[in-house]
C-alpha cells in the first residue's frame, strides 16, 4: 500500500499531498469497455451516485489513541455498528480496531462518531508488541482489511505480514472486543521465500478481503503480482496478474484462485523521485458470484487515484495449482478474469481522493438504494486525512443466495 508516513518502523515513501473534500452529488455512469487490453464482462453498466463526504483530521485523539491508519471498514447490521481497523503496527498505540456510528441520507453524509476502541490481542491475551519490543515468535501485524462474520460477534482480518522479521501474511479471527479466536492457515506459497525470487512482495500482500453473502467463503486479494508472476504496474504498462483466492472460512482450505490484471499507474509522478504505484486495495462481494475490486493508484507529486471494477468469480481459469503465472502470449498458462469498469472515482465529484483502502456495504437508503462507504488510510501523515465517501451503487442487483463451493 502507498504509505506516506515518516516513522522509523515503516520505511515508506513520502507523498506530500493534502486531501480535499467536496459535498456535491453527481451521477457517474461507468464505461463497459476494456482497459489495458482486457475484454469487458457482458453485463449492464453500473453507476455510482455521490451521497457525501466527511473527514477526520490527522492526529485526532480518540479514546486515548491517535486515530488514523484506517485500512479496512465493515458494517454489522445485527448491531447497527461499523468496524474500522487501523494499520498502526503498535508504533503509536497497540494494533487496534474501532467501532463507529455513521449516518447518511440520500444527499448527505455525517462525520462518523467513534464509539469504541480495543487492541487486537494475541492468543495469550496481550496486545501485539511494538516493533522496538517485538518478541521472537510473534509478528508485528500490519492490518489491511476486516469483515464481520454473520451475527457480528467475531470478525476476520488480514495482515500484510512482518517480512523484515520473517513473518509472511496472515488472516485471523477475533472477537468484537479484540480477543483472539484463531489463526487461519494459508497455502505455503503465500509465505516469504528467502531468495526473494518467488512469492508475494513485501508490503503488497493481503490487501483485500471479501466475504460471501452466507459467510462461508472469503476472497483474499493480493495488492500486486507475486514476484514470479510479473512486474508491478508502471505509468506505461499494467502490472502482472495478481492472485485473488477463495478460502473456506471454517477450515481455511483454499478453494479456487483467479488471476486479475491491475491497470497501469494512473499518472506519472511529477517529481523526479518517489513511488509510482497501482494495485488492489480492497474487494467486496456483490452477491454470490461477483466481486467489486477497488484499484488505488499513487504517484509522487500527483497524488491518489482510484477506480472501481466488477468481476465474475466464476470466470477465468483456476490458478491455485500454478507456481507461476505465465503471460507470454501463446504460452500463457491461464486466463485472467475479465473486469468491467464501474466508475473512475476521480470523476465522482468528491474532490481530490485520499488513500482509499477500505469499502463496505452500508444500510440501504430509505428508497432501497444500495450504499457503499469508502474510507482512506491517512498513514498518520499530517498532510492527509481519514476520508469517508458514501455513494449509492446503481449496479446489477445482488442475488440473495448462498455461494456454492468454487
Amino acid at each position: 500500500m502507498p504509505d506516506t508516513r515518516r516513522k522509523p518502523s515503516r520505511k515508506r515513501p513520502w507523498g506530500g499531498w493534502v486531501a480535499g473534500l467536496a459535498g456535491s452529488a453527481v451521477l457517474v455512469v461507468a464505461c463497459t469497455g476494456a482497459r489495458q487490453g482486457l475484454e469487458p464482462e457482458a453485463t449492464a453498466p453500473a453507476a455510482l451516485r455521490l451521497i457525501g463526504t466527511a473527514a477526520i483530521a490527522p492526529g485526532t485523539e480518540v479514546l486515548g489513541t491517535t486515530f488514523g491508519g484506517i485500512s479496512g471498514i465493515d458494517y454489522d447490521p445485527a448491531h447497527d455498528r461499523w468496524l474500522l481497523i487501523s494499520d498502526d503496527r503498535s508504533a503509536l498505540q497497540p494494533a487496534r480496531i474501532y467501532t463507529a456510528t455513521l449516518h447518511y441520507t440520500a444527499t448527505h453524509l455525517e462525520t462518523p462518531a467513534i464509539t469504541g476502541t480495543a487492541p487486537l490481542r494475541q492468543a495469550s491475551g496481550v496486545p501485539y508488541p511494538a516493533p522496538r519490543h517485538a518478541a521472537p515468535d510473534v509478528d508485528v501485524p500490519d492490518a489491511e482489511a476486516v469483515r464481520w462474520l454473520p451475527g457480528g460477534h467475531t470478525f476476520l482480518w488480514t495482515s500484510e505480514g512482518d517480512f523484515a522479521r520473517g513473518f509472511g501474511p496472515q488472516w485471523r479471527e477475533h472477537r468484537a472486543d479484540g480477543a483472539w479466536v484463531r489463526e487461519l492457515p494459508l497455502p505455503t506459497a503465500f509465505g516469504r521465500v528467502p531468495d526473494f525470487r518467488r512469492g508475494p512482495r513485501a508490503n503488497a500482500t493481503l490487501e483485500g478481503l471479501a466475504l460471501s453473502p452466507d459467510g462461508r467463503t472469503a476472497w483474499l486479494a493480493m495488492e500486486t503480482a507475486w514476484v514470479q508472476d510479473g512486474p508491478r504496474p508502471t505509468p506505461e504498462a499494467p502490472g502482472g496478474p495478481l492472485r485473488i483466492t477463495a478460502m473456506d472460512v471454517a477450515s481455511g482450505r483454499p478453494l479456487r484462485q483467479i488471476a486479475y490484471v491491475p491497470d497501469a499507474v494512473s499518472h506519472a509522478r511529477r517529481i523526479p523521485w518517489g513511488p509510482q504505484l497501482n494495485g488492489v486495495s480492497e474487494v467486496l462481494a456483490d452477491g454470490p458470484h461477483h466481486l467489486l475490486v477497488l484499484e488505488r493508484s499513487y504517484s509522487a507529486g500527483a497524488g491518489f487515484s482510484a477506480r472501481l471494477y466488477r468481476i465474475d468469480t466464476r470466470a477465468g481459469s483456476d490458478t491455485l495449482a500454478l507456481d507461476a503465472l505465465d503471460t507470454q502470449g501463446a504460452h500463457s498458462n491461464h486466463t485472467a478474469v475479465p473486469k468491467t469498469l464501474v466508475a473512475d472515482l476521480d470523476h465522482l465529484g468528491a474532490g481530490p481522493l485520499d488513500n482509499l483502502e477500505g469499502m463496505a456495504w452500508g444500510p440501504p437508503l430509505a428508497g432501497g438504494g444500495r450504499v457503499i462507504v469508502f474510507v482512506s488510510d491517512d498513514n498518520f501523515n499530517p498532510a492527509q486525512a481519514t476520508q469517508f465517501i458514501a455513494v449509492e451503487y446503481r449496479g446489477p442487483a445482488a442475488v440473495p443466495s448462498a455461494m456454492p463451493a468454487p
